[in-house]
């Protein structure tokens, strides 16, 4: 067995005390710590990012580096807050708010969950609903976003995380939401169910799977350089 093999055999494998139920409260110093290191759904679109000539992208190097770093500090790393990332977290309570009071469902919030059999991979869904269900709010900041998404469906770059979230909590379906609260309604709001895509996210957890090795080998030859000062 080469040592590729090895980490990903180790990468494919959970210690029993880890926790897969959900953690802190989305958002919090806590909840940023919970999720240190991770390979997140958030960011699985850049896991899976390629070039038309089938090379992975700069992006998936960058968020590489990122896990790197924060595995070996053990400290979240920093991330600038933009006016639109604000924008579509001041909204998303709102946006819960649309929704359950237009469906009759209701999404319970939750913080971090981590997959139950691979170890340092994990998501934050904006709520989960039912037994089987899921759900995804975005409120982009400009509205010609929203208006697009009400015309052609879900943009595509968001398939990942929901197909990744599906995978990390066991859901059949997720409900995706665009919410625009600057719109008369019914133009504020966009509903789109989603249901489990399992080709998707096999080939997902191929990728993430070799993500997390490529991280563990560059941590591990990083600890060893530091051994040898």
């Amino acid at each position: 067995m080469t040592d590729m093999e090895a980490l990903i055999n180790r990468a494919q494998r959970r210690p029993d005390d880890e926790r897969v139920e959900p953690t802190s409260e989305q958002g919090t110093a806590a909840w940023l710590y919970d999720r240190v290191g991770f390979c997140t759904a958030s960011r699985f679109k850049d896991v899976i990012a390629k070039l038309k000539s089938g090379k992975p992208a700069e992006k998936r190097g960058t968020y590489l580096m990122e896990c790197v770093v924060e595995r070996i500090t053990g400290q979240p790393q920093d991330h600038f807050t933009s006016s639109a990332m604000q924008w579509g977290s001041d909204q998303e309570q709102h946006s819960r708010m649309a929704y359950e009071a237009a469906t009759g469902r209701i999404v319970e919030e939750v913080g971090f969950i981590k997959h139950p059999t691979l170890p340092m991979v994990g998501g934050s869904p904006d709520g989960l609903i039912a037994e089987d269900g899921g759900w995804e709010s975005k409120s982009p900041y400009n509205s010609a976003v929203h208006i697009y998404t009400l015309i052609d469906g879900m943009p595509p770059e968001h398939e990942a995380q929901i197909q990744g979230l599906m995978w990390i909590t066991g859901r059949k379906w997720w409900d995706f939401q665009s919410f625009d609260p600057r719109l008369p309604a019914p133009l504020n709001r966009y509903v789109q169910r989603i249901e489990r895509n399992d080709i998707f996210i096999k080939q997902l957890e191929s990728e993430v799977i070799a993500f997390n090795a490529e991280v563990a080998v560059m941590v591990e030859k990083l600890r060893e350089y530091t051994g040898s000062i």
